[in-house]
């Protein structure tokens, strides 16, 4: 069998081992503290899926690529009331099976491999930034973050034809100012590079709202794409959910290849999709449980003297522990499961990842685990 030796050479997805090993320990009765994947386990608000049941209908059609019109404005409602800037449903907005298929598709709509385009996102980072790359033949040029974690503009530099970012960020769980967006956004236009912002994220935090790029852009949003999704802020992981929104030219280009590949979301998955973006209430409880829960990771691991890096946003909390394989793995023979940092690449060694998605409970329950394994060493 013939096969694609890009698809070969990139092995295992970087979860897939962790994942198996605690599948055998449940299979084997082991009770589990899950924080590895970001797969909250608080219940979809009830309103959401009342609004998919009502919507499946007797008859099943195609879903059109573009998405409804219905919720192609409630995206665009959503924007104005969150970023406070105006987005056009019919020529900015995109709908999307969730994020994480319209990130790995992306590079094959601005990608020339015969030109050499190259792709940037910084590390440590989610791996789909790399993997989308790496199959439509882009160069692959990760740049790798320090400190804060937050990308400098000197950094970007080579000509690229898209760069990735996330803010607030996957696996640090920092945040970016305006300023630094804006700094980005500003040497990015520079070499005529795409700015992809993966703001799965943008309704979960501590403090002040974090920004978009779409609020550092001009008026039409050139050269700017915010990849939005329902998976964590509504709880809609399971439903594939999201939207792109930004530069009509590329808008359109994603259209035609999202239109080649038959990608478009169920019509009565939108319908929930309309409820969801058109509620704000739901997505503040939310950040409450969360916040509840960063609480109570956090003074754990910094009275054993970790330091708790970035993680005011996002649904992670970033642990500098060490040697972070081993540490993953004792706490993995004590039933508590995270990620390694090495998992998310270079800038990501002697970190681990918590996703915060155990429930309260669990993560006080967790803290014990914690505090037995990981004392002393």
């Amino acid at each position: 069998m013939h096969a694609n030796p890009v698809l070969t050479s990139m092995g295992t997805y970087p979860m897939a081992p962790l994942q198996e090993r605690a599948r055998a320990m449940r299979s084997a009765g082991e009770r589990l503290i899950d924080f590895s994947l970001g797969d909250p386990r608080e219940p979809t608000p009830s309103f959401i899926p009342e609004a998919l049941k009502a919507a499946v209908p007797s008859v099943s059609q195609y879903p059109t690529t573009p998405g409804l019109p219905e919720l192609r404005r409630a995206v665009s409602g959503y924007v104005q009331r969150r970023f406070g800037v105006t987005a056009d449903p019919s020529t900015q907005v995109l709908i999307t099976s969730g994020a994480k298929e319209a990130i790995f598709s992306t590079a094959f709509a601005f990608v020339d491999r015969s030109a050499g385009d190259a792709v940037i996102w910084p590390t440590p980072a989610y791996p789909v930034y790399e993997r989308g790359a790496a199959l439509a033949g882009a160069k692959l040029k990760p740049l790798r973050l320090e400190g804060d974690f937050v990308l400098r503009p000197d950094q970007i530099g080579d000509q690229a034809a898209l760069l990735w970012i996330n803010y607030p960020h996957n696996p640090t769980g920092a945040i970016a100012s305006k300023g630094q967006l804006e700094a980005i956004v500003d040497a990015a236009r520079v070499h005529n590079t795409l700015v992809c912002s993966d703001e799965c994220y943008a309704d979960i935090y501590e403090g002040d709202p974090p920004p978009s790029v779409l609020q550092v852009a001009d008026a039409h949003f050139t050269g700017v794409l915010s990849y939005l999704s329902l998976s964590k802020r509504s709880g809609m992981t399971g439903y594939r959910s999201g939207a792109i929104v930004g530069d009509a030219e590329a808008i359109a280009l994603l259209r035609e290849l999202r239109s080649s590949t038959g990608t478009a979301s169920p019509e009565f998955v939108q319908a929930a999709a309309i409820a969801a973006w058109s509620d704000d209430a739901h997505a503040a409880e939310r950040r409450r449980i969360f916040a509840a829960k960063r609480a109570i990771l956090t003074e754990a691991f910094e009275a054993l003297g970790y330091r708790v890096a970035a993680s005011k946003g996002a649904l992670y909390l970033w642990v500098e522990i060490g040697d972070d394989t081993a540490a993953a793995a004792r706490l993995l023979d004590a039933g508590v499961i995270v990620s390694p940092g090495t998992a998310f690449g270079p800038g990501g060694e002697g970190f681990i990842r918590l996703a915060l998605v155990p429930t309260v409970d669990e993560c006080r329950d967790a803290v014990e685990v914690v505090r037995a394994c990981l004392t002393g060493s």
